[in-house]
């Protein structure tokens, strides 16, 4: 008391002020304690990247922010980014996702992201991007695995026999050209659908979908080939699509012909007659048929257990060495198909198919126009239907080859083009005819071309007066026979 007593104001207030300042460098010490007991943020940058002009890609930001995560920011050269997923308020650890938009030159590109944590501290990082020309002839090395879309004004090759496995699908999009490399055996280009994969390839009547030979120059745009004729053969392999639906053959399930015995992607067959495999709009086939061993080749389409919910619509063959379209069982139905210029059969039907083929066109097979078989192993009764077809035999063996036990109905067929030694043998096939035409070789009589019975099904009648036979217009604009003028006249 005596020393407080003793104290003037003055000294009160040096007391006082230097009680201040004490209390003040506390507070600050106490500040840069904090300051220094939380790090800076630290962000890591994805690995370099490439993108195309125009287009987009999504990078991943990882971060660490011991006083918390606050806000973020970013810019870019050579392109726009914007911030795609931020980081959690207050998380000290995480990721940020920007959205990287190309520009529309070729170079070098950069995004800076840069992080600040609930002490106002700051970290960046810097993604570094590569922009490059957009790539329009692309390589298909591999089976494919997971969902896959091939685009439109793009060219995919195939480097292989390519499998679309169980549980993938690929999508192909109007105007895509699909070209095989050159192989033969076990080596032979191929583009298979196996069993539980999916195909979407819906081209479009401006924009189909063609599947052809690296030896072809044509490009996204083009229908008829600059380079090839249309009678060259055996360049790559062909498509395939197999299923689950039923084939009456000597086991429930099979190996496709065509396909090695070792490569387990080549099964079809099953009991799901309703089997979906996908969609083929507007597709054209040309110059396939590779050989992988004596008498095995690969049709230009082959069918293999594939059921009812498969949509196949609007399909050109062309130049295949071996047959056109040929089924292996199956519910599967084909509609506005035109097969030219094959080597063996234009129309092979196997397994008991039990579909329909609707409004098609066969021009100058090798071997026979239709060659319809029936049932293998087991007893099956299913069978299957033909009609509404314009058939020009040309340099055919045969018009019509049928087994013993096919099942099968055909109506509206109209032949012409027929030369000697072409001919349709009704009997003794379990078969249905009804409402064909024909036009003969002058003087010819009906019952050399139409034999067992079948010339009581059909009307002769002078070229291009047929009332019966395919909707040519279906095939206009978007089939390189239509387009090159082989169908003139039809």
């Amino acid at each position: 008391m005596t020393f407080a007593k003793n104290l003037t104001d003055t000294d009160m207030k040096k007391i006082l002020f230097y009680f201040v300042i004490f209390s003040s460098l506390i507070a600050f010490l106490t500040s840069c304690d904090k300051d220094e007991n939380n790090m800076a943020p630290a962000v890591t940058a994805p690995a370099n990247a490439n993108v195309e002009i125009n287009a987009a890609i999504d990078l991943t930001f990882n971060f660490t922010a011991e006083a918390g995560f606050k806000s973020s920011a970013v810019t870019a050269t050579n392109g726009t980014a914007s911030v795609k997923t931020d980081g959690t308020a207050g998380s000290t650890s995480g990721s940020v996702v920007v959205t990287f938009t190309a520009g529309a030159n070729a170079g070098a590109g950069s995004v800076v992201l840069t992080l600040t944590d609930n002490d106002d501290q700051a970290g960046s990082a810097t993604a570094v991007l590569n922009v490059v020309e957009e790539e329009l002839i692309i390589s298909v090395p591999g089976n494919i695995t997971e969902n896959t879309t091939w685009e439109t004004g793009k060219v995919y090759i195939l480097e292989s026999r390519i499998a679309v496995v169980s549980g993938a699908t690929l999508t192909i999009e109007p105007g895509v050209i699909v070209k095989g490399q050159a192989g033969t055996g076990a080596n032979a280009t191929a583009l298979l659908i196996a069993r539980g994969g999916k195909i979407m390839a819906e081209g479009t009547a401006d924009a189909p979908i063609i599947f052809t030979s690296v030896a072809d120059e044509i490009e996204p745009g083009m229908i008829e080939s600059p380079n090839l004729d249309p009678v060259l053969n055996g360049l790559w392999g062909g498509l395939l699509i197999l299923g689950n639906a039923p084939i009456s053959a000597d086991a429930a399930s099979m190996q496709i012909e065509g396909i090695p015995p070792s490569d387990q992607n080549g099964l079809y067959g099953g009991d799901n007659a309703a089997d979906n495999s996908g969609v083929l709009r507007y597709i054209s086939i040309r110059h396939g048929g590779a050989n992988i061993g004596e008498g095995n080749e690969i049709n230009g389409l082959t069918l293999g257990g594939v059921g009812s919910g498969t949509v196949i619509e609007n399909i050109e063959i062309v130049s295949n060495q071996d047959d056109g379209i040929e089924w292996f069982g199956g519910t599967v139905s084909v509609k506005n198909a035109i097969i030219w210029n094959t080597g063996d059969d234009a129309v092979d039907t196997d397994q008991a198919w039990a579909g329909t083929l609707d409004n098609f066109i066969v021009v100058n097979p090798g071997d026979e126009c239709m060659e319809l078989d029936g049932p293998e192993g087991a007893l099956d009764n299913a069978g299957h239907t033909i009609k509404n077809g314009t058939v020009y035999a040309g340099n055919a063996e045969g018009l019509v080859d049928l087994d013993e036990n096919t099942r099968c109905t055909i109506t509206g067929i109209y032949f012409f083009g027929v030369a000697e030694g072409q001919d349709f043998d009704l009997n003794p096939a379990v078969l249905t005819c009804s409402n064909l035409q024909a036009t003969l070789p002058g003087g010819a009589v009906v019952t050399d071309y139409f034999k067992g019975g079948s010339d009581a099904y059909v009307t002769i009648v002078a070229e291009g007066a047929n009332t019966v036979g395919a909707d040519v217009t279906k095939f206009q604009t978007w089939s390189w026979a239509a387009v090159s003028g082989a169908l003139n006249g039809f």
